[in-house]
């Protein structure tokens, strides 16, 4: 029964996050950007990222924790598992730390542009954001092919 929750809390939290990025990418950045004038499009990311940020906190600590708990619990440790899940690992720890500069970087200076309408400065960040996301919206659709076609298991 734990394996399930942990392989569910695992799987949701990967389908979330990189679900996440692919929306804000290819459907709210092309919507707003055709829609709103800059200023409230600055507003309306610096709103949107504040409240998807925080569950992309969640889902960076419940990747990791649940991803090694089934390696170690479930295969037995490292040694056990085959290449796709030392990819994913590292993949997965690449894109963490990808998105810890994006939020404690051109995320923080963005709210900040916003907050005293700096609007050249906001555009800038976002466009540091932008940029960011699809790259680590790249590596999630690699990870996700790599869970979906790889081994999991060596044995």
């Amino acid at each position: 029964m734990i394996h399930s929750i942990a392989i569910a809390l695992h799987v949701l939290s990967a389908t979330l996050w990189v679900g996440g990025m692919f929306f804000a990418y290819q459907i709210l950045r092309p919507v707003a950007a055709a829609e709103l004038e800059a200023p409230q499009r600055l507003r309306l990311w610096a709103s949107v990222f504040s409240r998807f940020f925080p569950c992309v906190w969640l889902f960076v600590l419940l990747l990791p924790v649940t991803g090694y708990w089934l390696i170690f619990r479930l295969y037995g440790g490292m040694s056990n598992v085959g290449l796709s899940v030392h990819l994913m690992q590292g993949l997965g720890w690449l894109m963490i730390l990808i998105y810890m500069h994006l939020f404690f970087a051109p995320f923080r200076r963005l709210k900040e542009a916003v907050i005293t309408e700096q609007w050249q400065d906001a555009a800038r960040r976002l466009n540091q954001i932008r940029q960011i996301v699809a790259i680590n919206l790249s590596l999630g659709l690699i990870v996700i092919a790599i869970a979906t076609g790889g081994r999991l298991y060596a044995g």
